[in-house]
């Protein structure tokens, strides 16, 4: 399929993502979910400016680098192409040949899920549709002086704060349901989570990241890290 007319960024977007000033990249960039002439599928795009040739590879196409070619937006160095027909959960990888010939195949550095350890391809996933309930602790944010009130911080890993018995992880549910009621009945105003995003060693604490925009796949999907942050401005730990 020619995506020539396929736009998921404009010249001044590309602009700013140069200058290091596209704030809201995520947008622009990664596997999103979308409609396009008609078509239900996604829509790629990546930056990769010294690639000679990128191709989107997954499951849906027995991981071929021929069946899904990306075309260079612009000659930009951004890659976009638009598959028809997939949905979330879908597994891929950027297949990238460089000016050197070397093949490599890389996960998306802006997937908002990956595969749990120790694999390693991409998810698409779309942050739309979870169904927040937190618009009484935003209200509520607008009576508050904040920085006047007392404040005690509890610093917190998800992974090895509890666990089940036979070592497996809680997931993020588990945890909304019991490290919020923990934190509220010892008298904690704040949750600082130690860090969440995607990385390959359990060992390393979240200190190793591999995708910035994903919750790791650890304790579930991005739906799930959602209702543990909407757990948390519940009036009973708000």
């Amino acid at each position: 399929m020619k995506i020539s007319g396929l736009k998921t960024i404009t010249q001044q977007e590309i602009y700013l993502f140069n200058q290091g000033e596209l704030y809201q990249s995520y947008l622009h960039f990664g596997a999103h979910l979308t409609c396009w002439q008609n078509l239900e599928g996604v829509s790629f795009a990546v930056w990769a400016p010294n690639a000679r040739r990128v191709s989107v590879v997954g499951d849906f196409n027995g991981w071929d680098p021929a069946a899904h070619p990306m075309e260079n937006y612009l000659e930009g160095g951004i890659w976009v192409n638009f598959i028809a027909g997939l949905q979330s959960g879908e597994r891929y990888k950027y297949y990238i040949e460089t000016q050197w010939g070397e093949v490599i195949y890389k996960a998306d550095p802006f997937a908002f899920y990956a595969e749990c350890r120790p694999h390693t391809a991409s998810r698409v996933f779309s942050l739309a549709g979870y169904n927040w309930q937190d618009e009484d602790w935003l209200a509520s944010r607008l009576l508050k002086q904040h920085k006047e009130e007392p404040m005690l911080i509890y610093e917190v890993h998800l992974g090895t704060w509890r666990m089940h018995e036979n070592g497996d992880f809680l997931s993020y549910r588990e945890i909304a349901d019991r490290l919020i009621p923990y934190v509220v009945e010892n008298g904690f105003t704040h949750l600082e989570l130690l860090p969440v995003a995607e990385h390959p060693f359990d060992g390393s604490w979240g200190y190793q990241v591999t995708g910035y925009f994903a919750a790791t796949s650890r304790y579930g999907n991005p739906h799930d890290f959602m209702h543990l942050i909407d757990c948390c401005t519940r009036p009973a730990s708000a």
